[in-house]
């Protein structure tokens, strides 16, 4: 009997160095190639078709700035906000795949984007509550005039101070003149004073009642419905002046404002991006490198933006206008802690770095959480050595003398074509330079930060949220009485949350395909490896107390 409890014992050394060896390498291994090849997107697989539509749709939130004390701030008083919202929205996309590329790597695919209105969730507020919000496309319209007109006079009298200065008579009148004046005036100084520019704007002006509906302050009284997607109508009926200004507007293609069928304009922050999408888009399917499972391509068929600074006379692109990463619908698996990831942004035309925090568990299911860094918008400017964010299209706001905003904003004009400033909501992390300018703001780092929560092995998204606030500067234009008594501050209008909470059947799809059968593997390897050890134990114990029975003399 004593050899067959060696035999017992060896054979739970055996299962439990089996145990050992499938936990440890066999079990992980199967794992990982199967999910290599359930995040690879191939023609008619189950994630092809996860590709094409969203399992679930996105949560979209926007919560409004409703201005408390508008007419105060046309006399020049600090502008009070209150936050209202959450107006809910679920959003749908769709791909519509054009082609795959000949070796099976790549997918090229429009995504249309589909609003609707969640009143359960937006309760107890209604697209139809009125609202007083920074009139977008009056504002827009006035800086923009107000940068092009000047850039048109400042090139003029570039011109025109070249030739002058090419004429021998022409340069020594100049140099008697401005030694007669006591000190240097160039043309181009003149110029910005020229008499054309004055009546240009003062025509402007007389014109405003007309193209935007006789605004009395630099705040539109509208409907939460017309604000972000049905329009704010204007240019209703321009005549003279006004007409050829409106026609100007439209042939400017703004994507947020809509010619309607009476031939007026209409404004709205989202109406554009409901229904069929532009953007095309190329991405990897991860055939051949799984970690690179939807990192996006190409953009319109470029590589990459044509938006910020790039570094050098020579096209060399700058980091700046880099793709980087995933649409954030997704990411890469394999994720491990201390790690980073990228996902890129058409709506604010930059890739944006987020960074491991913490371990997480959402329902059961592990992930890790990961979040943007200082570098996001905080970090801008030279001596970060991503100046090529700093656009420096806004003249006379709040900013630095190098042109760089301050910390905590990012100016969207190029990207945009409009005067649009990006924040964090309620200006988190922004510099006091704009946040002292406006009552009302409470930032919150729970409430305002960007967030994913990740499961680190497939890479699907649990939870999370990207968070951003659009501004505008408010400040006075010269000769624009409308205008005239304005106190310059960046100006918050809305902020906006999209983002995903993995419902009740996606998260039973996901325990069932993939934390159960981890669960069971771990349970099979811990079983094998502490049975086949207790056996060996218990066997060798056994077979040393009967030897030593077997071994001891008798009693006499």
């Amino acid at each position: 009997m004593l050899h067959w409890s060696l035999i017992v014992s060896a054979l739970g050394v055996c299962v439990a160095a089996l145990g050992g060896y499938a936990g440890w390498i066999l079990f992980p291994n199967m794992v990982h190639k199967k999910v290599e090849q359930s995040v690879i997107i191939a023609d008619g697989s189950e994630q092809y078709k996860r590709f094409v539509n969203l399992p679930q749709p996105l949560n979209f939130k926007v919560y409004i700035f409703n201005v408390t004390n508008p007419d105060r701030i046309q006399q020049g008083a600090i502008p009070i906000v209150e936050e209202i919202g959450p107006y809910v929205y679920k959003q749908y996309r769709q791909k519509k795949v054009k082609h795959f590329s000949r070796d099976g790597s790549k997918i090229t695919y429009v995504q249309n984007v589909h609003f609707d209105f969640d009143a359960d969730a937006s309760a107890p507020y209604t697209q139809n509550d009125r609202i007083v919000a920074l009139n977008m496309h009056m504002n827009a319209f006035l800086q923009v005039f107000e940068r092009e007109i000047t850039d048109i006079f400042q090139g003029f009298a570039n011109r025109l101070n070249s030739r002058l200065n090419r004429t021998p008579g022409v340069r020594v009148l100049k140099r008697l003149m401005e030694r007669i004046r006591g000190k240097r005036k160039s043309v181009l100084q003149i110029s910005e004073n020229d008499p054309g520019l004055a009546l240009l704007l003062v025509h402007l002006n007389a014109n405003l009642k007309a193209v935007f509906n006789d605004p009395r302050s630099m705040f539109v009284h509208t409907s939460v419905r017309e604000y972000l997607f049905d329009g704010v109508r204007f240019c209703i009926n321009p005549q003279g002046i006004a007409k050829a200004i409106c026609n100007q507007i439209k042939e400017s293609g703004s994507k947020t404002i809509r010619e309607q069928s009476d031939g007026s304009l209409a404004f709205s922050f989202f109406g554009h991006k409901n229904g069929s999408g532009h953007e095309v888009y190329e991405v990897h399917t991860g055939k051949g490198d799984a970690m690179r499972v939807l990192e996006i391509q190409k953009l319109d068929d470029n590589h990459n933006l044509q938006v910020w600074l790039n570094a050098s006379t020579e096209g060399e692109t700058s980091v700046c206008n880099q793709i980087n990463g995933t649409d954030a619908s997704a990411y890469p698996p394999f994720r491990q802690r201390g790690d980073s990831m990228y996902i890129f942004s058409a709506d604010i035309c930059r890739s944006v770095q987020l960074f491991y925090q913490s371990d997480i568990q959402y329902q059961g299911i592990p992930g890790y959480r990961y979040s943007i860094g200082e570098n996001f918008i905080n970090d801008i400017g030279p001596e970060h050595d991503n100046e090529c964010f700093c656009v420096d299209k806004l003249a006379n706001v709040i900013k630095r003398k190098n042109g760089c905003l301050y910390a905590g904003a990012l100016d969207l004009t190029t990207c945009l074509d409009a005067p649009v400033i990006l924040t964090l909501p309620h200006m988190l992390g922004a510099s006091n330079e704009y946040r002292k300018m406006i009552r009302g703001l409470k930032p919150d780092a729970k409430k305002h930060q960007t967030f994913v929560d990740v499961q680190s092995l497939t890479g699907t998204p649990l939870q999370g949220g990207k968070r951003v606030q659009f501004n505008m500067f408010l400040k006075s234009i010269n000769r624009i009485t409308i205008t005239e008594n304005l106190t310059t501050v960046l100006m918050p209008a809305i902020w906006v949350e999209e983002g995903i909470q993995l419902n009740g059947e996606m998260v039973a799809f996901f325990k069932k395909k993939l934390i159960n059968t981890l669960k069971t593997l771990n349970m099979v390897h811990w079983a094998a490896l502490c049975g086949g050890v207790g056996v060996a134990v218990i066997s060798l114990l056994y077979y040393i107390y009967q030897k030593g029975r077997v071994e001891e003399p008798p009693v006499k």
